[in-house]
């Protein structure tokens, strides 16, 4: 079985564990630099002390009444202090002093003019001391020596009281750790978890989670991009429902629009050879079936076209075109279309007004919405208009026909959309596709479209091209 252990308290080790191995870290070498203070100190002292009386006896005739005031001065002050001749022979002492020998390397130094401090000494004495040893030298002469004592037991007591205080010092860092870092780890952990919790919302399918960020840290940063990251992913699965919304309906429509024309087909072949159709009605049914198999290639063209255009497939071989020759050459090819309806096309160009596009694509483009405009209006006019504005071209098609609702607009761009189930019956764009191919190919030219309409009234489709010098 693995061993889990929960963050918080991975967070509480961390925090009280540091902080506590911090805080034994400096009280240690706290502890140390007093320790060796104290001793410094004393050594300090006593040297002081031996310097003194050296320097006394060098300008005293008689060194005795000297000594035994240097004796009852350190007697107050626990220190006892020993002469020695040039043989390391004691010939004054006070306290215990009378009881030391010296060691052969101890003497040597001070022989050659060096100090000898020992810090604690515990053999040659009752009781630890601490003792320094300096050369007497008499007008340049060596005479001897001078050894100051004292017992270690005072600063024994102050260290010890040092780290007594430096123990209740840890103790009280580390209550205060503890729990500066239980609400430390509490408040992260509290952040965390609420990410956690977020992200199993988001996991059950809900993106309307959002919770609480800020820029101090990296967890307030990474809250904010969890945001940022469920608003994606919301606009996501928004977009996927719509496709799939789309893709349904685009079956629906591509089975309906496919079931009429192979069913007519069908019709005709079975009746052709059940010899179930008069000799007579077989021409007419052969056009008719001709007809309806000229829609179905028609209907794949268009699908194949829209999505070479979406797959951007497709190039596009721009030059400057005069924009009356390409709406004359429109009319003509709608005109019989537009007088079935009792509409006419009119046309207002402005001269000499240029559109920098490929040719074909304009066309295609222009003859869709024309044939749009066409197909809802009657007894009515259809306006072409073009004119540049700076450095774009602006073309309009306008009908006076039966217009839309405003919801109705943004629909029309959608593959298969129809606006009336009567664009079955009508041999141009009855498929629903061609405002949707339209809208890419200006959207290819790195142009705009727009549509104004309203209902009853009629419609204007409003196109922007960046016009190259």
């Amino acid at each position: 079985m693995k061993l889990k252990i929960k963050y918080f308290y991975q967070q509480l080790g961390s925090h009280v564990s540091v902080i506590i191995i911090a805080i034994l870290i400096l009280s240690l070498l706290f502890s140390h630099f007093i320790e060796n203070l104290i001793y410094q100190d004393k050594m300090d002292e006593l040297t002081a002390y031996g310097k003194n009386i050296l320097a006394d006896l060098e300008q005293s005739y008689e060194s005795k009444p000297v000594l035994q005031e240097y004796g009852h001065v350190l007697a107050g002050r626990d220190i006892q202090y020993s002469l020695f001749d040039t043989s390391s022979t004691i010939i004054y002492s006070t306290g215990r002093g009378a009881r030391i020998k010296l060691e052969e390397e101890e003497w040597q130094k001070i022989q050659n003019g060096y100090t000898v401090v020992v810090k604690q000494d515990y053999k040659r004495f009752n009781e630890a001391m601490t003792f320094v040893l300096l050369p007497y030298f008499h007008q340049g002469q060596f005479v001897g020596g001078i050894l100051l004592a004292s017992p270690i037991k005072g600063s024994r007591e102050i260290i010890s009281q040092i780290h007594r205080y430096l123990f209740y010092t840890v103790l009280i860092a580390a209550a205060v750790a503890l729990v500066l870092s239980w609400i430390l780890s509490a408040v992260h952990v509290k952040r965390i978890k609420r990410l956690q919790e977020a992200t199993s919302l988001i996991a059950n399918g809900d993106y309307s989670v959002r919770i609480p960020s800020a820029d101090f840290d990296e967890i307030g940063e990474l809250s904010k991009d969890f945001n940022q990251m469920v608003e994606k992913l919301e606009l996501a699965k928004e977009e996927i429902e719509s496709l799939e919304n789309r893709r349904r309906q685009f079956m629906a429509d591509v089975s309906h629009e496919l079931r009429t024309p192979l069913t007519t087909i069908r019709g005709v072949i079975e009746g052709i050879r059940n010899h179930m159709i008069p000799e007579s009605e077989k021409e007419r049914g052969m056009l008719m079936a001709s007809q309806e198999t000229m829609r179905l290639i028609r209907l794949v063209n268009e699908n194949l076209d829209y999505e070479k255009i979406r797959s951007n497939q497709i190039k596009l071989n721009k030059e400057k075109i005069l924009l009356s020759e390409v709406m004359e050459i429109i009319k003509d090819q709608l005109e019989i279309q537009a007088q079935e309806k009792q509409n006419k096309i009119v046309l207002d160009v402005e001269k000499d007004t240029m559109v920098y596009a490929d040719y074909d694509r304009l066309t295609q483009v222009l003859i869709n919405i024309t044939k749009n405009s066409i197909q809802f209006t009657e007894n009515g006019i259809i306006t072409l208009r073009g004119r540049m504005e700076q450095q774009t071209t602006v073309i309009e098609i306008e009908d006076n026909g039966m217009g839309m609702d405003p919801q109705e607009i943004e629909k029309i761009w959608h593959r298969f959309y129809k606006a009336m189930v009567s664009r079955t019956n009508n041999p141009y764009g009855e498929f629903g596709l061609g405002l949707s191919i339209v809208k890419q190919l200006v959207q290819l030219h790195q142009g705009q479209i727009d549509v104004k309409s309203e209902k009853g009234k009629g419609t204007i489709f409003i196109i922007k091209f960046p016009f190259e010098k």
